[in-house]
């Protein structure tokens, strides 16, 4: 009985090394097919930010904006460089790697489209902050300007859109002339900024902010759709 013993522990253990050499096998072979599934993953990554840098964007449709009660929008070609002195973001962004196309309806309401190409998406990120410093900015530099008027702003929160979107708006009152409201949406796609822009006379109760969330988020998300 006691050589039986010693015979079926000495079996026991073998049986234990070889499972437990088994499953150190088995997490080698776990950790090289996530290290493999990484690569491939950071691999395609690469691939797409090469497609991306090297594709021409794709820009927002007339239909995509906001819906005019009383006229349909029409839009002009997509031009290279920035549009002119474009409310809230004069001097805050390059022009190098940047193209625009602006859209108008028949009576005071417009709006504009620019999208700007980095160098990486750390440089997008990093311009794409800072545009929404500048519009979050925009209203106190205006009353700064303007000190007979008043302006406010709000933040209208994030929407869904690849790396992120962000919308916002101002409002702007002179003496003796219409107050204006303008809405910014700010997005990214890897090294691409988009800002989408808005505007007609009024306040904030005659901006259509849910509208102009879903053109955001289309705007982010149709750039390399």
């Amino acid at each position: 009985m006691g050589k039986n013993l010693m015979q079926t522990r000495r079996l026991s253990t073998r049986a234990a090394a070889l499972a437990g050499a088994a499953a150190v096998a088995a997490a080698v072979l776990a950790t090289g097919g996530t290290a493999q599934a990484q690569d491939r993953a950071a691999d395609h990554s690469q691939t797409q930010a090469r497609q991306r840098a090297a594709a021409a964007p794709v820009f927002l449709a007339p239909r995509e904006l906001p819906p005019h009660p009383l006229s349909a929008w029409y839009a002009g070609n997509v031009t290279q460089g920035l549009p002119e002195a474009p409310f809230c973001l004069e001097n805050a962004l390059p022009t190098t790697g940047s193209s625009h196309r602006l859209f108008w309806t028949e009576y005071d309401t417009g709006a504009s489209q620019i999208v700007v190409k980095a160098a990486s998406a750390d440089a997008a990120a990093k311009l794409a902050g800072a545009v929404e410093r500048k519009v979050r900015d925009c209203a106190a530099d205006w009353q700064r300007q303007n000190p007979q008027g008043t302006a406010s702003w709000r933040d209208y929160g994030t929407v869904t859109g690849e790396d992120g979107a962000h919308v916002y708006g101002v409002h702007t009152s002179a003496p003796d002339s219409e107050p204006s409201i303008h809405l910014f949406g700010v997005g990214r796609d890897g090294s691409t900024v988009t800002i989408v822009g808005w505007g007609e006379m009024g306040g904030f109760a005659d901006a259509p902010v849910a509208d102009f969330q879903r053109t955001t988020t289309t705007a982010v998300i149709k750039l390399y759709a």
